[in-house]
């Protein structure tokens, strides 16, 4: 597996990373036994890029995440998340709470520093100096290594950047996102800021495994996204069967192809599928391996342009910076 630094940092992370959300809400049942053999799974095949948050499961998979990492801390890089208020709804980059929640994310993780600490959503109420500088406060008591935004806009990077150096920015990217391209992405070129796609398999609509959102069960927050709704399914689906066949050419998955397509964005780009099963982690990691041609890249831009919908509900859409702005 690959490894790089990540952004301006001296962290050296894994090309392809691990998002633990699902392991513990949003995407079904959950079993805390098979996800924590899965975070092994991943360490054996050289990921050692983990990613949680303090909101994913009101605590749990902080929790998850360190007791399965206890052991074999020196061999992984965690990445963690704050401003989403617990049990309540809204966000909070205030100083006085950035410092709290790191708190009780270090006492979950059962670690003395977090690697890499993201402002999950910025803050529209506080200006993103004052978060930032909290965040580096954290970075001079030793509790925090480096930091990050996530879903934050071309000019919040840059004024937060001013503060304290970036070492990533969270966002959604993937085939069917491509919002960051215009302005995000040449931003954290510019900056040496590393880009961590999240949901680079388009919630799993990218794998071909999703033909009938009849399969979602009453806690799969799937259902309530617009790409999923009658009206943009079949188009999406139709898209999703086309980008199949260039993988079917290629002789590997459509979320291989999906991931092998990300690396192809950059070497600034580290994308960071979820996933709670030891077999879809091993074909992910495989998607390393492939590389695609101009003819097959050309392919995927012109599906891609046929996707409909918005990427997540209203009241999400709200929460990310700069929107529609």
């Amino acid at each position: 597996m690959l490894k790089r630094k990540l952004g301006s940092s001296n962290l050296e992370v894994s090309i392809l990373g691990l998002g633990c959300m699902g392991m513990s809400e949003w995407y079904g049942p959950t079993n805390d036994e098979e996800s924590i053999a899965t975070i092994y799974a991943a360490l054996d095949l050289g990921i050692n890029f983990f990613d949680t948050a303090d909101v994913y499961g009101n605590g749990h998979n902080e929790t998850l995440v360190g007791k399965a990492l206890k052991e074999r801390r020196n061999e992984a890089v965690i990445a963690t998340k704050f401003g989403f208020l617990p049990h309540e709804a809204g966000i909070s980059g205030k100083p006085e709470y950035v410092k709290r929640a790191c708190d009780t994310s270090l006492k979950r993780l059962g670690i003395d520093s977090i690697d890499l600490y993201y402002l999950h959503r910025v803050d529209p109420q506080v200006p993103i100096e004052d978060s930032v500088g909290a965040m580096s406060d954290l970075v001079r008591e030793g509790k925090v290594k480096y930091l990050g935004l996530s879903e934050a806009s071309a000019e919040t990077l840059k004024r937060a950047s001013k503060v304290h150096p970036i070492a990533a920015l969270q966002t959604e990217y993937s085939i069917w996102v491509r919002d960051v391209e215009e302005k995000i992405l040449p931003t954290c070129v510019e900056l040496n800021i590393a880009l961590v796609p999240y949901s680079p398999l388009g919630r799993g609509f990218l794998t071909g495994k999703v033909t009938d959102t009849k399969i979602f069960d009453a806690h799969d927050f799937r259902k309530n996204i617009p790409r999923f709704h009658e009206e943009n399914f079949q188009e999406n689906l139709n898209v999703v069967k086309e980008l199949g066949k260039i993988a079917e050419e290629k002789n590997c998955k459509a979320s291989q192809l999906a991931l092998a397509w990300l690396f192809e964005q950059g070497e600034n780009v580290f994308p960071i599928p979820g996933t709670k099963r030891k077999k879809y982690l091993v074909e992910n990691a495989e998607s390393v391996n492939i590389k695609l041609t101009r003819q097959e890249l050309d392919a995927i831009n012109v599906l891609a342009k046929q996707i409909r919908g918005e990427r997540k509900t209203e009241s999400g859409m709200k929460l990310i910076d700069g929107y529609r702005e």
